[in-house]
């Protein structure tokens, strides 16, 4: 019951940070330089034409008036149309998003199943040959985690892998240039190839995403890395551990203790993180010629248009508030102090 009520309160709280973010996106970007009527119709357009068109798209009007009208529709579920191409961003947006999705997914996925156990074990005391392995990992990746831009390594790894070595597919997208789609489920191309049965697509799609998700996973895992493994080293050196070591406890379960204590910060950590993922995408997806919402919202930069643009915010808002209402439904479960002030 007690979970219930915190989420209640937790999504009555989103509703007026949405309606907040609205504004200032709307507001931001018509400070973006460039007339959209103009650049609709080109340079050599007749001003009597490019006059008509800013009055159809309502850019006389004042301000308020405009965000009014946006506001009627946003509420029926219109994100509006490009007026680069003249299609509906919330169709576009529907179609690019799983691109962008997985790609997250995958980066993630790597982040926590690769990165973050040798987080742990590098913060491990032992002697052995595996701890003292994975703590000079963990050193070197240490100082190389967040000083590389993520398109420069992306742009290296390319060279590497697919021009040096022949490993990897180019930034060809999500599949080489003659192979067909899956049948769409997910969205995922991976998940769906496997759905269909399509193994050959599901090794392109798996080759084509492994390069994006490792750059992506390399950058922004970082602060999760270093983190769990700080975490996990004050956990292994505080009193109760010591205490729980001195009565004889069996050594799996006094890690488990230590990772539980070590978890909350990490989650924390790994929340934030999650949130930049689809930031990082954007430069990402444009390397790697991924057609998700960045490189759809890089794109709408370029010429101006506001739709597509304020429809990217708005999803990346409600993405970001999303996953940092899981996070603090993960500490409400995890950590005792939470939960009693929450109560």
């Amino acid at each position: 019951m007690r979970t219930l009520k915190y989420i209640g309160r937790r999504l009555l709280v989103l509703v007026p940070q949405l309606f907040l973010i609205s504004i200032v996106t709307f507001t931001l970007v018509r400070m973006l330089p460039g007339d959209p009527a103009r650049l609709e119709l080109g340079p050599l357009a007749p001003e009597e034409g490019v006059e008509l068109l800013r009055h159809q798209l309502r850019l006389d009007e004042p301000l308020p008036q405009q965000y009014i009208a946006y506001l009627q529709r946003l509420l029926q579920g219109d994100f509006g149309r490009s007026w680069v191409n003249s299609s509906s961003v919330a169709q576009d947006l529907l179609v690019r998003a799983p691109a962008t999705l997985e790609l997250i997914t995958a980066g993630m996925l790597i982040v926590l199943v690769i990165m973050v156990p040798i987080a742990l074990l590098s913060a491990s005391p032992s002697r052995g040959w595996l701890a003292r392995a994975t703590r000079r990992v963990s050193f070197g990746y240490g100082l190389l985690a967040g000083a590389l831009p993520d398109f420069w390594l992306g742009l290296v790894l390319i060279f590497v892998f697919f021009s040096v070595l022949g490993w990897a597919p180019g930034p060809e997208g999500r599949l080489a240039i003659l192979d067909l789609p899956p049948a769409r489920v997910t969205g995922f191309y991976v998940v769906d190839a496997l759905l269909a049965g399509n193994f050959d697509t599901f090794e392109s799609a798996l080759s084509h995403l492994a390069l994006p998700a490792v750059t992506l996973a390399f950058v922004y895992g970082g602060p999760i890395f270093k983190m769990v493994r700080a975490s996990m080293e004050a956990a292994l050196r505080s009193d109760y551990t010591i205490y729980a070591e001195g009565l004889g406890l069996p050594r799996r379960t006094v890690l488990l203790w230590a990772m539980r204590n070590a978890a909350p910060p990490a989650v924390v950590v790994t929340g934030v993180v999650a949130g930049y993922l689809l930031g990082g995408a954007v430069l990402i997806e444009t390397v790697f010629n991924l057609n998700g919402i960045g490189r759809y919202a890089v794109q709408s930069i370029t010429t101006a248009d506001y739709a597509p643009i304020q429809g990217f915010v708005l999803v990346a808002a409600v993405f970001t508030v999303m996953v940092n209402l899981i996070v603090d439904l993960l500490q409400f479960m995890i950590d005792p102090r939470v939960s009693a002030r929450a109560s």
